[in-house]
């Protein structure tokens, strides 16, 4: 939105930014600019400093803490710098002196589009999260796993089984389940492959006193810590054997005894379990006890691995690049087209946890500054992009029917199958993107002139 009473100048100007595909209103006095904005809700505001009802001043004033308030840039007239320099300190995004250079403008107006759709996703998700202990993502696979937590967290099953990659998110999941029932209880973790052998049934069971070498005094277990609450065993696959055989039986009673102790003692826990392994491969190989598996395997529920949820990947950067940014006390990092593009082709072998290191160590190294492909993990910088077969000119679709092994006439008589093809590429990447062809351009690697043309031509209408 604009809002400037040079009526030329606002002309001028909207045409310019529709042919940026921006959508543009407008406004002439400041009174006009206020009810506008609160009626629009625009992205962004260019606001001039100089209005014949109202300063700028009172109007960024006016608008700056309602709902839905827009990124402000204020446009001021030369010699009016410190006046601007005063609406940046009261809230505004940064300011533009006349005369300007429309690129400029454009690539002003973009970067304040960028920071507030991070910020809005920010928002949003640290919201979802106080719900959910974390998990974040609206795709498909992560609202079909918010659906099974909160109904299997209300229940009054006591034993979960998570199942899923390393670096997941089953941690997180766990807390979830946790939260949905009982958030005041005690929730107690213990990585189970963390711990040497000879410890790990003290650090569970607890132990009295003399009941191993430096056991000098009376120590709970964890189990009595999660006494009322949860107590999460994470790789419950690389528990020992003998262990094992005591887990079962503290999972068919809810009794046990400490370590050196001849007093049985009941604890009121839920179990949650977590493994990256197939439980069921290690009881056939023996090193799982098969009884075990089963008891453990009442509510199994799976945590998808990242590349299995894709388009949650948005999300999740949004949200560590503001965590880290926030925890460092610096300006957030930003990537670029091509980094974004390197980031989606990438598998994420470590999953989430990989992502969120990955970000961290960005954040330290460049802070406030936009991240290129060079910048990015090496392995991460040869990932295979979907696009490098350009849709654009429609070169890359002749190049997957002959990668297929597709027989080329002379003149070319496979173009029905490329079309297809083609067809086949555009509709995933604009479902991935919910229909937001601007997303959907960048996934494929072209313009959003580019996509639409393609559209055209392929006869797949306005798609929304």
């Amino acid at each position: 939105m604009i809002v400037d009473d040079e009526r030329n100048l606002v002309r001028s100007l909207s045409f310019s930014l529709q042919e940026e595909q921006m959508h543009v209103e407008s406004a002439y006095t400041g009174k006009d600019g206020i009810e506008a904005v609160r009626s629009a809700q625009p992205d962004i505001l260019l606001l001039d400093l100089n209005l014949p009802d109202l300063s700028g001043l009172e109007v960024l004033e006016a608008i700056h803490d309602g709902p839905g308030a827009p990124m402000v840039i204020m446009i001021s007239a030369h010699g009016d710098t410190r006046t601007a320099v005063e609406a940046v300190k009261r809230g505004a995004q940064d300011y533009i002196t006349k005369p300007f250079d429309l690129d400029e403008l454009v690539m002003l107006i973009r970067r304040c589009y960028e920071q507030k759709r991070l910020s809005d996703e920010v928002q949003y998700y640290r919201t979802q999260m106080a719900d959910h202990s974390g998990l974040i993502g609206d795709g498909p696979a992560m609202q079909e796993l918010r659906r099974q937590v909160s109904r299997i967290g209300a229940s009054s099953v006591k034993t979960i089984l998570l199942l899923g990659p390393s670096g997941g998110g089953k941690t997180l999941v766990a807390k979830a389940l946790h939260n949905v029932r009982n958030p005041d209880a005690a929730f107690v973790s213990v990585n189970c492959a963390s711990l040497p052998e000879s410890l790990l049934e003290a650090e569970l069971f607890g132990a009295e006193r003399g009941a191993y070498t430096g056991a000098d005094k009376k120590r709970s277990g964890l189990v009595e810590l999660a006494d009322g609450g949860t107590l999460f065993l994470d790789e419950i696959g690389e528990l020992p054997l003998a262990l094992q055989a005591k887990l079962l039986t503290f999972l068919e009673t809810h009794r046990f005894r400490a370590v050196g102790g001849t007093v049985e003692r009941s604890a009121d826990i839920r179990i949650i379990a977590a493994t990256n392994r197939d439980l069921q491969a290690e009881s056939a190989a023996g090193r799982f006890r098969e009884d075990l598996y089963y008891r453990l395997n009442v509510m199994p529920l799976s945590v998808p691995a990242l590349v299995e949820r894709c388009e949650d990947l948005p999300a999740l950067l949004a949200y560590f690049v503001d965590e880290f940014a926030r925890q460092e006390g610096c300006q957030p990092i930003s990537l670029s087209a091509e980094a974004a593009a390197r980031l989606r082709a990438y598998h994420w072998p470590g999953n989430v946890r990989e992502l969120r290191n990955m970000i961290e160590r960005l954040t330290i190294l460049y802070s406030g500054s936009e991240i290129g492909v060079a910048e990015l993990p090496v392995e991460i910088q040869h990932s295979a992009l979907p696009a490098e077969r350009s849709l654009d000119s429609g070169a890359s679709a002749q190049n997957v029917a002959r990668d297929d092994g597709a027989e080329m006439t002379p003149d070319g008589m496979l173009a029905e199958e490329i079309m297809q093809r083609e067809r086949e590429y555009i509709l995933e990447a604009l479902n991935r993107a919910n229909g937001r062809k601007g997303m959907a351009a960048e996934w494929l690697g072209i313009s959003r002139h580019a996509l639409k043309r393609r559209m055209q031509k392929l006869k797949l209408g306005d798609y929304e």
